[in-house]
């Protein structure tokens, strides 16, 4: 049976393009704001463009961080992408403005500290050992288009560091002289601060990880 994904609307750009790159990776997709098919669906994927509190309003509004939190404690898969990633930190701060995210994850997405901003275009990152979501890509290049990202990545890494539960595997990139978290990998929850549906063949082999994942 093939395995059905939902791409979370909640008024954030870019969907279509999204809808279609998962498409490629052997699914079928349904581009959805309700809350029972986002819940019930084999996998979630949770896209994002434009400011952190913006996307958090329209999340907010169809009640996606009560669906990611209800999937995730029943194991089930949920991937983030750009700003569809940073909202699963505690906290992002842009123009002064702190807003709450989804705190699946302790950190804050703040301004990239580069001699460049925005980090638009290819870049290679730095993925750890025993990575599911860059297994065959780990040397490739992904397309990034953001400003903000989570660079403090101290307590991130230290979860489950008392052997309750594995940390997750944190993959990093490098811009200008300033490096932050690129993607993450926690059991069901994955997120990539690039976009892999622009990200050409790394970008294709890298969904249908996750959708092998599922």
């Amino acid at each position: 049976m093939t395995k059905r994904v939902v791409v979370l609307d909640y008024g954030s750009g870019n969907l279509r393009s999204a809808v279609r790159a998962v498409e490629r990776a052997g699914v079928d997709v349904e581009l959805t704001g309700d809350r029972t098919a986002a819940v019930e669906a084999d996998g979630l994927v949770v896209p994002g463009v434009g400011a952190f509190a913006a996307c958090m309003a329209g999340l907010t509004a169809v009640r996606g961080p009560e669906v990611i939190g209800r999937r995730l404690a029943g194991g089930r898969p949920v991937l983030g992408i750009c700003v569809g990633m940073q909202v699963l930190f505690a906290q992002g701060i842009e123009h002064g403005v702190e807003t709450d995210g989804c705190d699946e994850w302790p950190g804050v997405v703040e301004r990239i500290r580069a001699a460049v901003v925005p980090h638009m275009g290819w870049n290679t990152v730095t993925a750890p050992a025993g990575s599911r979501m860059f297994a065959g890509i780990e040397e490739e290049r992904f397309y990034f288009v953001h400003s903000y990202a989570v660079r403090d990545w101290a307590e991130l890494s230290a979860l489950g560091a008392e052997g309750r539960t594995r940390p997750p595997l944190v993959t990093v990139a490098e811009h200008a002289g300033d490096r932050f978290v690129a993607a993450v990998e926690n059991g069901p929850l994955w997120a990539t601060q690039f976009h892999p549906e622009k990200s050409g063949d790394a970008g294709a082999r890298l969904l249908r990880n996750w959708v092998e994942s599922i």
